[in-house]
């Protein structure tokens, strides 16, 4: 038996395993069933691609995505790897040709629709062979608590029995503990071969921005990226083709993709992104793209997604080749309405679920102060013990300043009392405002002592409010109807008159400041890469496949930063596979020789400069905490490593957290902008309330010190404790 780790080197050319994939391989190979949550880009294929290539018989998936199928295929040839596919996308001829490749075992992998597989034609030709694996992609499919439910995956059960001896693997990028649950018992698997690999896409950085002028917002985005790939989704098919023709006639490369277009205009719009033909799509967001497209380079939501598990899985489709990559989602309550609109058309328990996703998507585009990672990955069954991501909006922005909210709060908490906590926030900003409609009228709420009270904030103003409360816990919401009711925090705060800190929305000013990247980005020559590129594009053209299928942007990124000279070398780059090699390694290998020369360029060898900079990484925390200790400052440190102070910071806490002392250095002290009193008060919120999470500290001391000054902070406290 070929071993995993050869067929992932000789075969794809990739040194390593991504997270999670070796184990799941290696259960598959155990011949147990499997179920494998893996982010957008983490590496599902390969876990079922290589056993293919290991076993015996017949590796069957099964897609519910017609051009992914044929992605998956012309990339795996490109592999070297037999496999075809069989769709409705083939005419007749084609049809029979890839049944005979099948019959006759010329073929490893066959990719199938889930109503394909329930044919009759396709089971009987099933029935002579040898089925190793049945692989069931996008398995979230399976159960109704998903968000792209299909009843045809119910009956994949059914085809399990007929192949008692192939083993089953599912797949998602997307699930739930509920979600898994449903798959599990489904197809009758057992939790114990259970694999969940985190939901954390490092690359990307995700921002929320207050929609307010939503066509100048994206193309102040696009021309960010210029000449490179994105992805914008909108609402509606209209919005799609009026947004596509608009960016059209502005001189961008751009076409529309949405379900009400002719099947050929759609294949042929898609055809012509992925080849990179055209570099912007402008997508619904209902209608999944089914694309591997791995150089996106942005995704713009136009408009509010209607749940986090859509949206994650929307984001996840930039930056699928571990660079850096942007998503934005442009928010604004007028979306919010939208989507309620269509579902009160809806009845019993969809329309509960449905509720139910609203308000958590909501929920996140409104939370101006908390890491956006961290709503993501606890949707997800995912903890996060760090207090940053560095590589979204908030985290990067000055922290939003708080006012006191008390006088606003306690009307809006009053008003609902008075009102018998029967209503929804909607008609308690009504009363507030004084609203003489019918229905304040019917109930006799123009009676209110809260009736007109509100005349302050505007409607749109104490919406925002309201969420907050209900984001603090000052508020609950139940039912259909977003019913909203006091809770004993409110009770106490209205009967003791404490403070309240939030923000008023026209208020919230937010200072952006320059992302830091999280992936970290290879120096490569820009010029030789440009041509490389080219050569690849000439090449996929004439083979008629897309792009990246001859090799993806970080394979070009490393041939133009480590100029290999002959294919033993090449076969080090990342995505250089035995097949690649001999097919296209001479024509790479003679732009990067031509180049070289040009502009006397030696070669680097990849191998020794990948493993120095992982040791260095590893030990970096150790030399800074050794340089601190025998008397270098912070500023000299964040000088000789090009750092932050924020960087040198996290080393430090590193090196105690190794178990090491650290020196009690005045100089840590005067990095933080703040007051002796404000700094007394910070140790004294340590001693109340710890010091493993800042936020609790933070609020504490009403935001007057920012999480950069508070880490400080955290530093010189431990260091004194433990001195």
């Amino acid at each position: 038996m070929q071993m995993p780790a050869s067929v992932l080197k000789n075969t794809f050319g990739y040194d390593t395993f991504r997270p999670f994939q070796k184990e799941v391989i290696e259960n598959v190979l155990a011949r147990r069933d499997t179920l494998a949550v893996m982010p957008t880009g983490g590496g599902k294929s390969l876990c079922y691609q290589i056993p293919s290539l290991i076993f015996d018989g017949l590796t069957v998936v099964v897609s519910p995505l017609i051009s992914l199928m044929k992605d998956q295929v012309e990339q795996l040839r490109a592999f070297g790897v037999p496999s075809v596919f069989l769709n409705s996308s083939l005419s007749a001829q084609e049809y029979q040709e890839n049944m005979d490749y099948v019959k006759r075992g010329e073929v490893k992998l066959l990719y199938v629709a889930p109503e394909t597989l329930l044919t009759p034609r396709i089971l009987s030709l099933l029935s002579g062979l040898k089925v190793d694996l049945l692989t069931i992609d996008e398995a979230h499919c399976i159960s109704e608590w998903g968000h792209d439910f299909r009843p045809e995956y119910r009956q994949i059960v059914e085809v399990r029995k007929r192949f008692p001896d192939a083993v089953c693997m599912a797949l998602t990028a997307t699930a739930t503990s509920r979600v898994r649950q449903d798959i599990r018992q489904t197809l009758k698997f057992t939790t114990t071969n259970e694999f969940i690999a985190s939901f954390n896409r490092e690359n990307l950085y995700i921002e929320v921005l207050r929609k307010e002028d939503p066509t100048r917002q994206t193309i102040e985005l696009i021309d960010r990226y210029k000449d490179l790939s994105g992805i914008i989704y909108c609402f509606s098919r209209r919005q799609v083709d009026d947004l596509a023709a608009y960016l059209a006639s502005r001189g961008y490369s751009v076409r529309p993709y949405h379900a009400g277009l002719e099947d050929a205009e759609r294949r042929r719009n898609q055809e012509a992104f992925i080849r990179d033909d055209v570099q912007i799509v402008v997508a619904t967001i209902a209608f999944g793209m089914g694309i591997n497209k791995p150089n996106v380079r942005f995704v713009i939501h136009h408009d509010l997604p209607k749940s986090i598990e859509g949206y994650y899985q929307e984001i996840g489709r930039a930056g699928r080749d571990g660079l850096p990559a942007h998503c934005t989602l442009l928010y604004s309550y007028a979306d919010v309405a939208k989507i309620n609109y269509f579902i009160e058309k809806m009845d019993g328990e969809v329309k509960r679920s449905a509720v139910q996703h609203l308000n958590a998507i909501v929920s996140y585009a409104e939370d101006e102060r908390n890491c956006r990672r961290r709503p993501l990955l606890n949707y997800f069954g995912e903890s996060t013990s760090a207090e940053t991501c560095s590589n979204c909006d908030n985290c990067t922005s000055a922290p939003t300043p708080l006012t006191d909210i008390t006088v606003p709060a306690q009307k809006f908490l009053s008003c609902v009392k008075r009102a018998d906590e029967k209503f929804g926030a909607g008609h308690i900003v009504d009363i507030l405002l004084g609203s003489k409609n019918e229905k304040v009228l019917r109930w006799g709420h123009d009676k209110l002592s809260t009736y007109g009270i509100g005349s302050e904030l505007t409607k749109k103003q104490w919406m925002h409010l309201a969420r907050q409360l209900l984001a603090m816990g000052y508020l609950k919401q139940e039912g259909e109807f977003h019913t909203l009711s006091l809770t004993d925090k409110a009770l106490e705060s209205l009967r003791k008159r404490e403070p309240i800190l939030g923000i008023v929305q026209e208020a919230a000013e937010r200072v952006k400041k320059d992302g830091k990247k999280k992936a970290a980005e290879l120096e490569y020559h820009r010029g030789l890469f440009a041509i490389l590129r080219q050569k690849r594009k000439d090449m996929a053209d004439e083979a008629g496949v897309p792009p990246y299928v001859i090799f993806s942007d970080r394979t070009l990124m490393e041939m133009a930063a480590y100029f290999p000279q002959s294919q033993e070398n090449l076969l080090a780059i990342s995505g250089v596979g035995q097949v690649k090699a001999r097919q296209y390694g001479d024509a790479f290998l003679t732009v990067v020789k031509e180049y070289c020369e040009r502009h006397d360029l030696k070669e680097k060898p990849k191998a020794v400069e990948a493993s120095r900079d992982k040791s260095d990484s590893h030990r970096r925390y150790m030399l800074i905490g050794e340089a601190y200790n025998a008397g270098e400052t912070v500023a000299a440190l964040m000088e000789r490593y090009r750092v932050t102070m924020g960087s040198i910071i996290e080393n430090l806490m590193r090196y105690m957290a190794a178990g090491n002392r650290l020196r009690v250095g005045v100089d840590l002290k005067a990095l933080v902008k703040a007051s002796p009193e404000q700094q007394q008060a910070a140790f004294a919120a340590f001693d109340e309330v710890g010091t493993a999470l800042l936020k609790p500290v933070f609020e504490k001391l009403n935001g007057v010190l920012n999480y950069d000054d508070l880490k400080v902070l955290r530093m010189v406290y431990m260091v004194e404790k433990e001195n």
